[in-house]
């Protein structure tokens, strides 16, 4: 696993030059699907040259034996800062030393094309981000998702999540993410929704390009839930709220966070703030449907685990 001597540049082919890409996957404590997702960034079909740099969160570095082809790299190394999936990521980045830096989580797969697509789209335009569409797994389904639109502004991502934007489809300028965008939020209560709240500020800088096409497989499964862990999001999604007031500015956008902080509070057996947290997303917008699937929650209606099952066979979260 020799490094490369990525600070070349660019590699030519044709009239073309290929910017070297560095690839950040935090894992922890998953050894098998974390060779599929190395594997996968090293076989992807892209003429640049790839360093992947596999950042061990709370778990001592041990990779995989592999052998990696001409123009790759692998580079184990050790978080250094908050542990989490945030302080992970910035690890990564910081020893990162690509023109251009994507993630990849240790559970996703990209698929060959993945990032050849993605830079092409990066190199035609201004935008420091570029994007693409994605594959859902989950219990023996498949779910194909692909963002509506070629770009998505920061008001779009205001008012939908739009999950389509996964970590592991993220391709984005280094100088842009060391600058005006920065790095994840290590203060965000748990990692949670860290992906969500980078998303906004690099929205800020410009328009996230798209690919339509689905190129990465994301696989859900318990591990990669939040399932149980309803305090740290109803504190993640408060903190998000508190950091980005402009929420305000549309509010359909803010009810469907107030919204998940309802259900949040619903699935962890607190009826009455469920209620309040309800009712305050529904006076911000009365479509908003995770209020009333909060009041359903609290009211013993439901089952948290049966909505999170039904979103989750939909290729849709909460």
């Amino acid at each position: 696993m020799g490094e490369l001597a990525i600070d070349q540049g660019r590699i030519a082919k044709g009239k073309e030059l290929w910017p070297a890409v560095s690839v950040v996957v935090p894992t922890r404590d998953r050894p098998l699907l974390l060779r599929r997702a190395v594997e996968g960034i090293l076989q992807q079909r892209y003429s640049g040259l790839i360093e992947c740099i596999v950042v061990f969160d709370q778990t001592p570095p041990q990779m995989p034996p592999m052998e990696p082809p001409e123009a790759r790299s692998v580079r184990p190394v050790t978080n250094d800062r908050t542990p989490g999936l945030a302080g992970a990521r910035n690890a990564g980045i910081l020893a990162s030393r690509g023109e251009l830096v994507a993630f990849c989580d240790d559970d996703d797969e990209w698929l060959p094309d993945k990032l050849r697509l993605q830079v092409e789209a990066l190199m035609a335009g201004p935008a420091a981000v570029a994007s693409c569409g994605l594959y859902i797994d989950y219990e023996g389904r498949t779910v194909r998702r692909v963002p509506q639109t070629a770009a998505v502004t920061l008001a779009q991502l205001r008012r939908s999540r739009v999950m389509e934007i996964h970590p592991s489809t993220i391709l984005v300028r280094r100088a842009d993410l060391l600058g005006p965008i920065g790095l994840v939020d290590e203060s965000i209560p748990g990692s949670y929704a860290e992906d969500y709240e980078w998303l906004l500020r690099a929205a800020r800088v410009g328009p996230v390009a798209v690919v339509r096409s689905p190129l990465v497989r994301v696989r859900w499964h318990r591990s990669s839930w939040f399932e149980g862990q309803w305090r740290t999001i109803v504190a993640a999604l408060e903190y998000l709220l508190r950091k980005h007031p402009d929420f305000r500015q549309d509010r359909r956008g803010l009810a469907r966070i107030l919204g998940q902080i309802a259900f949040a509070h619903a699935a962890s057996g607190n009826p009455s703030a469920a209620r309040r947290w309800a009712i305050r997303s529904i006076r911000s917008s009365w479509r908003e449907r995770r209020a009333y699937l909060a009041l359903a929650v609290s009211a013993g209606a439901l089952r948290p685990d049966t909505v999170l099952r039904l979103a989750h066979a939909r290729g849709r979260g909460i």
